[in-house]
């Protein structure tokens, strides 16, 4: 016969877990897209529960109380509803068992495969790397985009900038780099996309190749601004996670400008003053909290993508200006150019990647440099060139750029469906310069 079942130590002790009371708190007021409560004690960042199921997070404290930000819709949440804390920040999922799925802002598949195969859950909230543990960016990381990879070339852990109005293509882009891009993993972040278009970014842009060794996280426009900011910190995460085992990760968020729009909804309901334009303070810092988590680190990297809805197509604004002197460089994409049918439509005199020098062997920077040349000469004679008041035999370059603009154009343009590698780019630029006077 078998012994008699006898409670144990660690039986009693989870029986007193179980039993112990629970403090719940209770509603004070709503009021725009805050709630505060009184009754419970929660830090910041911490989960509460409102009502039966609505879902909220800790963005303030007080001596009066705590205010939270829902991640949910608020339907049915009064004063006095209960309240319950979680006593633990978001935990995200990670593993190899997200690649080809579609989560929301909050990690939970919406894609109708059932449920993830998760190897564990973290904290959404993680340090940057130090900076004297990175490793140096000394790789060039193929983008599959020819003007990108020879004129903007991008090393594995750098931050670059996708410069936008909307309508410009940036979408497009992303999608031609998360097919061509050499790196192991795709992290792709839609942070107040429309929701009509994220279907057709999936199955029309990203297709079934991109999406298998992709991850994709979706917070709509009409999500509440703390989802959709949640929705940047968790692409960044699961990156990050992919990055800890010692992969090349290409992370791409459209768009930057929305989590900072998303930011000021929360920093304003929190009380705090409005800035520069509207922007409360908190939205540049936290700008600067999500850019330097990207990187390299002791092990792997993550090469981030971040488009910036640059508004009325002034490059200038607050958030395309704070994002440009934290990233590791900007490609800038001309509306005259996309009306035209130029794709991707990439100013390459505009765009400046801060390592290409660093990634590049010599030959490589001599090339890209000479182009470059070219292309500067051509559009400082353009004015002339337009009136019929350019003589050739005035500057050789731009004689050059004239006689070959057709062999220039065939290598700043490409179909959205065609990936170039990274050897095939360079040996067309070498052929080009040949025709175009530069030395071999």
């Amino acid at each position: 016969m078998s012994e008699p079942w006898r409670p144990r130590a660690e039986h009693f002790g989870s029986a007193l877990l179980a039993a112990r009371p629970e403090r719940v708190g209770t509603v004070t007021s709503v009021v725009g897209l805050a709630v505060e409560l009184r009754g419970l004690d929660s830090a910041v960042g911490d989960l509460v529960t409102l009502g039966d199921d609505v879902n909220a997070e800790v963005v303030a404290t007080s001596r009066d109380g705590i205010r939270c930000m829902p991640l949910g819709r608020m339907t049915g949440i009064k004063v006095g509803a209960p309240a319950r804390s979680h006593g633990r920040p978001l935990l995200v999922p990670t593993g190899s068992g997200l690649l080809g799925r579609v989560l929301d802002g909050l990690g939970r598949p919406i894609d109708g495969k059932g449920l993830l195969q998760v190897e564990r859950r973290v904290s959404l909230d993680r340090e940057a790397p130090s900076s004297m543990e990175r490793a140096r960016i000394d790789t060039p990381l193929q983008l599959g985009v020819r003007v990108l990879d020879a004129l903007t070339t991008v090393g594995k852990g750098q931050r670059m900038g996708l410069f936008a109005g909307s309508g410009v293509g940036k979408s497009s882009l992303l999608s031609m780099i998360a097919r061509g891009t050499d790196a192991a993993v795709s992290v792709i972040a839609l942070v107040g996309e429309r929701g009509r278009e994220v279907r057709e970014f999936l199955e029309d842009d990203l297709g079934q190749e991109g999406l298998a060794r992709s991850v994709v996280v979706v917070s709509t426009s009409d999500d509440p601004a703390l989802l959709r900011l949640r929705a940047a910190f968790t692409a960044t995460r699961i990156a990050e996670s992919f990055r800890e085992r010692g992969e090349d990760v290409m992370l791409m968020m459209d768009s930057l400008t929305r989590v900072a729009m998303a930011q000021r909804e929360i920093g304003l309901s929190a009380g705090e003053p409005p800035a520069t334009r509207g922007y409360p303070p908190s939205t540049f810092s936290v700008l600067a909290r999500l850019l330097e988590r990207a990187g390299t680190d002791a092990v792997g990297s993550v090469t981030g993508m971040y488009t910036v809805l640059v508004d009325g197509d002034d490059h200038n604004e607050p958030i395309a200006d704070a994002a440009r002197s934290i990233l590791d460089g900007h490609v800038v994409l001309d509306r005259k150019l996309a009306v035209t049918g130029h794709f991707p439509s990439v100013q390459a005199l505009e765009s400046i990647s801060r390592v290409a020098s660093r990634v590049n062997p010599p030959e490589h920077t001599r090339q890209a440099a000479f182009f470059r040349r070219v292309l500067a000469a051509r559009k400082g004679a353009q004015d002339l060139i337009d009136v019929g008041a350019y003589q050739r035999g005035t500057n050789p370059l731009v004689d050059a750029a004239l006689d070959n603009d057709g062999a220039i154009q065939s290598f700043l343009q490409q179909r959205m469906d065609e990936q170039t590698p990274a050897h095939d780019t360079w040996d067309h630029l070498i052929r080009l310069n040949r025709l175009l006077g530069g030395s071999a």
